[in-house]
């Protein structure tokens, strides 16, 4: 069995994980998460765009046509005694929240900022997330590169950001996530065209930045005191608490500089190296599982030693 990691974090491979049963195939897989009874849900741009698992690799269950061609970010909330899915859908220019099963229960569409949107394919979300009062967080990434807030009525509060390097200004804010390891939640954003974390307080103020060991950063999964970070650039990053590199799992640095790529050969895949992870999360027995921007998609567990 091959294994990944160094120190307290080493991870082994569970090949063959998450067979697909016949007449389902993966488009692009874009987002994982799982929920309380650790199953998995897979999102990808296939007519099955989300597919769900559990720990060890049973099918259980496919839905989301609609989402097919723009399945992206995906963030599973735990709201009082349930549990519900946000989806960030770039086809449709729509963030929806949904029952584990499907239904949907509140739709956003394109913010009404004139000033930034004078026409509707400027808007493009990549990513949602949940703050711990029920607050909606939205990253335009593929748009205009500008955050926008939420109650959880989905009513508007206020937006930030705007295209650029500088504090508080973003350049594709790929992905969003609300970090609760220290007394005050913050906002980190993956600021990947930048190759940094920018963090903000939950009003949309800048704090800091994060660069070191940072290349090219799609989203987020908190795991206790640590944050796992999905690198497109052929890695998955995990940081302490302090933001600071625990290891980088799977990278190799020329899959993604190949002429081909995200779609390289499958004989240029390797067990062991990504190619371009797009989405990670954690089971509640630590085990990960890496989805990657690929056209036929490629998922993989790591299970914790």
């Amino acid at each position: 069995m091959m294994k990944l990691g160094q120190g307290t974090h080493i991870y082994e491979i569970q090949e063959g994980w998450g067979k697909l049963p016949e007449g389902i195939a993966y488009g692009y897989t874009h987002g994982v998460v799982v929920d309380s009874n650790d199953n998995v849900y897979i999102h990808n741009t296939s007519k099955d765009a989300v597919i769900v698992f559990d720990r060890e690799g049973n099918f259980l269950k496919s839905w989301g046509e609609e989402f097919e061609g723009g399945a992206h970010g995906m963030y599973l909330s735990k709201e009082g005694n349930e549990e519900f899915l946000y989806f960030a859908d770039t086809r449709r220019r729509i963030v929806v929240k949904t029952t584990l099963d499907g239904e949907v229960l509140l739709t956003l569409g394109v913010p009404d900022l004139p000033d930034v949107y004078d026409t509707p394919d400027k808007y493009c979300p990549t990513d949602v997330a949940v703050a711990p009062n029920g607050d909606i967080y939205v990253c335009d990434g593929y748009g205009q590169s500008w955050i926008h807030q939420y109650n959880a009525k989905g009513e508007y509060i206020r937006s930030w950001g705007g295209m650029g390097s500088e504090p508080g200004k973003l350049n594709c804010s790929h992905g969003i996530w609300i970090d609760t390891r220290k007394e005050e939640p913050l906002v980190y954003v993956a600021d990947r065209a930048n190759h940094r974390l920018q963090i903000f307080t939950l009003d949309g103020q800048h704090v800091r930045f994060v660069t070191e060991d940072i290349d090219y950063p799609c989203c987020f999964y908190q795991f206790g005191d640590e944050l796992y970070i999905p690198d497109l650039h052929s890695r998955i990053t995990i940081l302490d608490k302090d933001d600071k590199l625990i290891t980088h799992l799977g990278e190799d640095q020329t899959l993604w500089k190949m002429d081909s790529y995200p779609n390289i050969p499958h004989e240029a895949r390797k067990l062991g190296s990504f190619v371009s992870p797009h989405a990670v999360c954690v089971d509640s027995r630590g085990d990960l599982y890496v989805v990657e921007w690929v056209s036929d998609g490629r998922v993989t567990k790591l299970v914790r030693q």
